[in-house]
């Protein structure tokens, strides 16, 4: 026993080496005819090897010989394990007929090996669809393929059941264990190497476990226990009717050994000296078929009978003589298994008429393998029908319903659930139009409340900013802003007015968020810059007063970036603070446009009481100002790449004859072209003053 689970051990520890190492050849290749021949022709030879070097056992030869067409078409191709199966189960053929290689078993031997070619392609396509199978699964195929192969020996031999019995007896177990384990071990491995080994052992919560998998797991469970039950009492039956077929053949043997039997002395002499004789020849009476009979003493001697001489070992003579007599018990007989009927024929004497448990229960063995094997190909053929059943009936629907589900989370609520398979599948597919289309409804709804709002916002916004850019006596300075609002409306705004008679204010600033709250929030700022500007307060003080005023109440945590410049005209010196704006940009007279990298402040809303930073530049007659929101170098084209700061310079300083108005186009134009189509997801806002001379006391222009 050792020495035959010593060598299949290392049979099937062979396929499976080979199983791995034909695995990494070809882990980066894509297999094509050619490797698909290859790997048949190679599993095939291995299959025509396991035949002829077979591992001897009792009355039979062991070998793993399916493990061949079952790897090639489970682990790799399909056609692979067809082209192994073939080779393998007609050379199997051939050998025993014309060689006397396992004559008596070629047929099963044939068929059980090519089968395993065909049905490992046809899993590999319609059960795991091109995937390896889980380690129980295989080892399942590979239980149920040899258990097939056993199953033939029966058919194909229903006229010699004795000898296929002695044949699958002694073959089943090893067969079917080591072959399944070698497809598992190879699926676990395979699997570890491609990083999808999952243990069996690790929980997995029921919402993350497939409906198929689970139908699959209560269907095996409850499909084995009724078989199970089912097996376990009808061989209860058969044990018993064979028991009740036994004493009948003990009970006729028995009387016809008593009737033949003549005592020749009184019964009441000592044991062991009654005389027996016999009126006609015993050795014609016959129990069962290889039964015996023996008449013995108290002491255990066999006066008569087969084992004539010879004395009962002490122990089985004390449990006989403990039952006193019985129609037949199971017990021991010289180390042997048997039912014994006890019959005492006077006080010193009795009768053992006796059948070896071999023989009784015989016909109950056969039947437990065969039904047994039958059994298990049903489960196995009904198991993977009715998975076969779940997927194309629901498991595939519920894809396509799914399939159809995600399509409308990733915002396709045109997609349309079309699954009309039965009557629970329609009504789903209605329930989810049915939702969709409401759901549509809603977003209708709700994008024409945006739109509204939208329009709303566009509309305060609009109306703060200033259209007027002509100032009636005042030719010493040129001055253009733009807003051109985002899809989402945002709080973007600009501002520019006379905080005395000499005295130009020009403020740009940029509110965070979208919609009528940057809008409302937007007016609440330029208010509080205005107001405060034309009470006479510098710039720095603006900024400090305008952060405290709207850091009060604002609980939506809303704030604004600004810039603020007052001009004197009389001149040119201008005081601004930047409360976290972007950085302006100024050309002095015959120069070019440069960032003026200025001292910021914190953005307004933030914090109160903080610190303002104020600073001073003198514009000289000539000198142009551009001031601007981050909607301008933040804009970003399709490859998400963004506008910049050098682009803007450059196309300003590409423009540089182009008065102000024209100017603010075409920088608008640039960012146009530099974002081909993109959406726009910001305001973009913008001021150019161009100081051209300064203004004179005595209300005449100095020339410059």
């Amino acid at each position: 026993m050792i020495g035959m689970i010593l060598r299949m051990c290392v049979v099937t520890g062979l396929y499976i080496i080979l199983t791995v190492l034909i695995w990494y050849w070809l882990k980066d290749k894509k297999i094509g005819n050619f490797y698909r021949i290859i790997i048949g022709i190679i599993y095939g030879i291995c299959s025509v090897l396991s035949t002829h070097f077979g591992i001897n056992f009792g009355h039979s030869v062991l070998n793993v010989r399916d493990i061949g067409p079952l790897a090639a078409g489970l682990f790799f191709d399909p056609v692979s394990g067809v082209i192994a199966g073939l080779i393998g189960g007609i050379e199997r053929y051939i050998a025993g007929t014309y060689f006397n290689v396992s004559p008596y078993t070629r047929i099963a031997c044939s068929v059980s090996t090519c089968l395993a070619g065909f049905l490992a392609m046809i899993l590999n396509i319609k059960v795991f669809k091109g995937k390896k199978p889980a380690p129980f699964y295989a080892f399942f195929m590979g239980a149920v393929m040899e258990v097939f192969h056993m199953y033939a020996v029966f058919v194909t031999h229903s006229d010699d059941m004795y000898k296929a019995f002695t044949v699958v007896r002694s073959c089943s177990i090893p067969m079917i264990l080591f072959t399944g384990t070698g497809l598992a071990v190879s699926a676990a491995i395979l699997q570890k190497r491609e990083g999808q080994w999952l243990s069996p052992f690790a929980h997995v919560s029921a919402d993350r476990l497939p409906i198929a998998m689970t139908f699959q797991k209560w269907l095996f469970v409850i499909t084995f226990l009724v078989m199970s039950v089912n097996f376990v009492f009808n061989y209860m039956l058969q044990s018993q009717s064979s028991y009740q077929e036994c004493t009948e053949v003990l009970e006729g043997a028995s009387d016809d050994i008593m009737k033949s039997m003549v005592i020749l002395d009184s019964p009441r002499v000592k044991s062991g000296e009654a005389k027996i004789a016999f009126s006609k020849d015993i050795i014609s009476i016959r129990v069962g078929r290889t039964g015996e009979f023996a008449i013995v003493d108290s002491s255990g001697m066999v006066t008569s009978g087969g084992r004539k001489g010879q004395t009962i070992p002490t122990g089985e003579m004390d449990a006989i003589k403990k039952v006193g007599e019985d129609k037949g018990i199971l017990g021991r007989y010289f180390g042997l298994s048997y039912v014994i009927r006890i019959d005492r024929i006077n006080d010193g004497l009795m009768l053992l008429t006796l059948l070896p448990q071999e023989e009784v229960f015989y016909s109950r063995n056969i039947w437990a393998y065969e039904t047994g094997l039958s059994e298990i190909l049903l489960f196995s053929v009904v198991y993977v029908l009715i998975s076969l059943l779940l997927f194309y009936v629901v498991e595939r629907n519920m894809t396509r319903v799914n399939d159809s589900l995600e399509q409308i989370t990733n915002g396709d609520l045109d997609e349309v659930v079309d699954v009309r398979t039965s009557s629970e599948f329609s009504m789903l597919s209605d329930d989810i139009n049915q939702t969709v289309d409401a759901l549509k409804d809603y977003i209708e709804a709700a994008r024409k409340k945006m739109e509204e709002e939208l329009e709303l916002a566009y509309t305060i916004q609009n109306s703060a900013l200033p259209k007027n850019f002509n100032f009636p006596g005042h030719d010493e300075f040129e001055l253009y802003a733009t807003m051109d609002p985002a899809k989402e409306v945002g709080g973007d705004f600009y501002d520019f007015f006379f905080v005395s008679g000499d005295r130009l204010a020009l403020v740009i600033a940029d509110v965070s968020g979208k919609g009528v709250p940057a809008a409302l929030f937007m007016m609440r700022a330029k208010t509080a810059i205005r107001s405060l500007a034309e009470s006479g307060k510098s710039p720095g003080e603006i900024v400090f007063q305008a952060n405290n005023e709207l850091c009060d109440g604002n609980d939506a945590g809303m704030f604004v970036t600004a810039w603020i410049g007052i001009l004197d005209l009389y001149t040119g010196k201008m005081t601004c603070a930047n409360a976290g704006h972007e950085y302006p940009v100024i050309r002095h007279e015959n120069g070019t446009y440069v960032f003026m990298k200025d001292n910021h402040s914190v953005a307004l809303g933030t914090m109160e009481d903080l610190p303002a930073k104020e600073y001073e530049m003198t514009l000289l007659p000539g000198d142009r100002l551009f001031v601007y929101t981050d909607g301008v170098p933040e804009a970003i084209n399709k490859k998400e790449e963004q506008y910049g700061g050098d682009r803007l310079l450059g196309v300003l300083n590409a423009n540089l004859s182009f008065n102000m108005k024209d100017t603010l186009p075409l920088v608008r134009q640039d960012v146009s072209d530099f974002a081909d189509g993109a959406e726009q997801f910001d305001d973009i806002t913008m001021i150019g003053f161009h100081f051209k001379q300064l203004y004179s006391k005595d209300s005449r222009k100095i020339k410059p």
